[in-house]
């Protein structure tokens, strides 16, 4: 039996970071701060959590699929964003919801939400809660809510059906990645949507938080995989029409995908599958700087190649990472294909490398699996175990991710990267640090994913980290919107960006997507707070 998620940090129960793993970003973290030690804080564990009463009383009618109790609620109320991690390291629960509901089927579904428009309940669509933008926490104006439900869709884990002439799957929206993959490849299938959540999210979160997967260029977000989908909201049921494309007005597909739970529930989608890849070539290039290897890609990506992984990291993000000594900047990639060789391919991708300085690591055949390849790929994946620890010794650690056309990236990222450090002086009174890689390109423009590090101001208790955190968090947002790139490329909006978000957002965009919250969703229950007021 598969054990549960946790309720509190990255992973299932039993899973975490290994002490040598600890051990050694502990030493990076005493050696880039100057400090001899870190202290320890432990989480409490769930028979020492308080949570406030309950407020909701489900009909007998739902009783089945509701619960009120303390791990269920513990584990629906944070996503796993910086702060999340903070308050769920202090014990704070305060905004747990007040049930959780595990419909089982549609006509559940339906039930739940007909009682939750009569009990003035919100309603939180939960997938496996790796939301990194508080897209999750119930966040509630008391006077309008009388509590608040996270609907939690883990029994809509099926592969329904396969249209292997199209390539194509009618998949439902509570499934995770690991389930998603193990049901297509008996149909040499794959849907190739890996994000770095891939073990711990669903196809429904993907399709409503816009999520962007492991391809670095070409199909890079699911909106490029969505087929069709079906959802249902309060005003009732909807699903759009199977089609390979259509010019037959707006896309009624787009106003769901990224729509992060306010307009319904996705149950199902018809999905675009590949077949699974059978030819590889890969490997790290090196170069001397990180601008050398972003025009390295733009030629890349203008050359039409599109390789599946074209990743760069700066010198201190490859140290970082183990990918490299902190000399060079490193360009990890990578070609797959179900159908061909890709010798050509490589072999041009490397010159447009050598263009500008780059060097590749190794000409070994199978070099994505080893080398800086790979030291960054395990690194990439074992990430996420790192932070309920990190942050107990004080450590403010989080990364933001945009995107901007290639004319204005190099003065893009001089600005964004210093307003970062000058915001980390301010915030904490000591030098930190920001780094810089691309998860995915185009042949327009780069999606810059930048992390900084900083230690938390001494003295300070542990709940001020969160306000060290905000002022970081802050001038970096307002830093990259100030020079024109998004708020988000591929983690969501939730509550976290939406002040960002309504800046970038058209006045009269908003007004139509209220237009449509109101004729879905008319008592306003759907996750209040995110993309929109209620």
């Amino acid at each position: 039996m598969t054990a549960r998620l946790k309720h509190f940090g990255w992973g299932r129960e039993g899973e975490g970071a290994s002490a040598e793993e600890l051990a050694a970003v502990r030493r990076r973290y005493a050696a880039r701060f100057h400090a001899d030690g870190f202290p320890e804080r432990a989480a409490p564990s769930l028979d020492a959590l308080t949570l406030p009463a309950s407020r909701l009383t489900p009909p007998a009618t739902l009783a089945a699929i509701c619960t009120a109790g303390t791990y269920d609620r513990a584990a629906h109320t944070y996503g796993k964003s910086y702060p999340d991690t903070v308050r769920g390291l202090l014990g704070d629960y305060a905004n747990a919801p007040d049930l959780v509901a595990y419909p089982r089927n549609e006509a559940e579904l339906a039930a739940v939400m007909d009682w939750a428009g009569g009990a003035q309940a919100a309603l939180i669509p939960f997938g496996a809660g790796s939301s990194v933008v508080g897209g999750v926490e119930p966040r509630l104006d008391s006077k309008r809510y009388h509590g608040a439900v996270s609907l939690d869709l883990r029994h809509f884990d099926r592969v329904l059906e396969v249209d292997r002439a199209s390539r194509a799957a009618r998949i439902e929206g509570g499934i995770f990645g690991p389930a998603l993959e193990a049901q297509l490849r008996p149909h040499a299938l794959t849907l190739r949507h890996f994000p770095q959540s891939f073990e711990y999210s669903t196809l429904g979160g993907w399709i409503a938080t816009r999520s962007g997967g492991h391809y670095a260029t070409h199909l890079t977000h699911i909106d490029d995989m969505v087929e069709s989908v079906r959802v249902i909201t309060p005003a009732g049921a909807l699903e759009t029409r199977r089609l390979p494309g259509s010019g037959a007005g707006p896309s009624p597909d787009r106003l769901f995908i990224g729509s992060e739970g306010i307009l319904g529930v996705i149950t199902e989608a018809w999905m675009r599958l590949q077949d699974r890849p059978r030819f590889r070539a890969g490997g790290a290039v090196r170069f001397p700087d990180f601008l050398a290897a972003a025009r390295a890609v733009r030629a890349l990506l203008q050359a039409g190649l599109y390789p599946a992984n074209c990743r760069i990291l700066d010198p201190q993000e490859a140290l970082n990472t183990g990918a490299a000594d902190g000399s060079v900047a490193i360009m990890v990639l990578g070609f797959e294909s179900g159908d061909h060789a890709l010798d050509a391919w490589m072999a041009r991708a490397l010159e447009c490398c050598a263009d500008h300085g780059g060097r590749p690591e190794t000409d070994a055949a199978d070099a994505h699996r080893e080398g800086a390849a790979e030291r960054w790929r395990t690194a990439f994946i074992r990430m996420p175990y790192l932070r309920e620890h990190t942050v107990g010794w004080g450590v403010i650690n989080d990364t933001f991710e945009t995107a901007i056309t290639w004319d204005r990236f190099e003065a893009f990222h001089a600005a964004v990267t210093t307003a970062t450090e000058a915001a980390i002086r301010e915030a904490t009174g000591r030098p930190g640090q920001v780094t810089c890689r691309f998860t995915h390109a185009y042949p327009d423009g780069p999606a810059p994913y930048f992390t900084f590090h900083a230690l938390g101001a001494p003295g300070r208790p542990p709940e001020a980290l969160i306000e060290q955190w905000r002022a970081i968090k802050n001038a970096a947002s307002d830093a990259l919107i100030e020079a024109g790139g998004t708020i988000t490329h591929h983690h969501a909006v939730g509550r976290d960006h939406r002040p960002w978000y309504d800046r970038q957002r058209p006045d009269l965009f908003a007004a139509a997507l209220s237009a449509a919250k109101r004729a879905l969703d008319p008592s306003g229950l759907l996750n209040p707070g995110v993309l929109l007021d209620p």
